[in-house]
């Protein structure tokens, strides 16, 4: 079975800390053999999320199309002022189009959750706001989340990242969402 995941994360600076640390976790879930989709920097640059307007854009569109048929989802969040940025809520917030789906939201699927913040305490209540959003919108967070103190730790403009430890733990998030999926789909063939 191939596995889906889409990567929904960065910062409008593309290339930023938190959209490298995205890419390296979608590595880890291609390891195993899943299909991977990004939306990261500028393509979070949505209008705000209005439910009341159903007009949306091509990249808002897509990425609603993408997370419906996605079997697991990697979110990672720069933390501004100890919590999600607005960019990224702004692009989680377009979930809610999933509502009235079969699998409503990201139910049935595991999420893994990074942040990225100057800082270890705008990190760990960044990752704390992050894995409550996915409990609201019905999704499994893996067991494994990173908050990353960028202060420590960098990535170079290859993608590699100076903590052995943090690269480690950020492959094995998607690891986990891959597993998890693979999980969920033979438990559904059985049923």
């Amino acid at each position: 079975m191939t596995v889906t995941v889409v990567g929904i994360g960065g910062s409008i600076r593309s290339d930023s800390q938190s959209e490298r640390a995205l890419r390296v976790a979608l590595e880890g879930a291609r390891e195993l053999g899943a299909s991977t989709i990004q939306y990261s920097g500028p393509e979070l640059v949505l209008p705000f999320y209005d439910p009341s307007v159903p007009e949306r854009t091509d990249v808002a569109k897509r990425m609603v199309e993408d997370l419906r048929k996605a079997d697991g989802v990697i979110l990672v969040s720069p933390g501004y002022h100890g919590t999600v940025s607005g960019l990224v809520k702004n692009a989680l917030d377009y979930i809610e189009d999933l509502r009235d789906d079969d699998r409503p939201y990201l139910d049935g699927r595991a999420v893994g959750t990074i942040t990225a913040a100057y800082g270890w305490q705008a990190a760990v209540n960044t990752l704390a706001a992050v894995r409550s959003i996915v409990h609201a919108l019905r999704g499994w967070p893996t067991p494994l989340g990173a908050a990353i103190n960028s202060a420590q730790v960098k990535f170079d403009g290859d993608g590699a990242c100076s903590d052995d430890d943090v690269d480690r733990n950020l492959r094995m998030i998607g690891r986990q969402v891959v597993e998890f999926a693979r999980r969920q789909a033979s438990h559904l063939d059985v049923n």
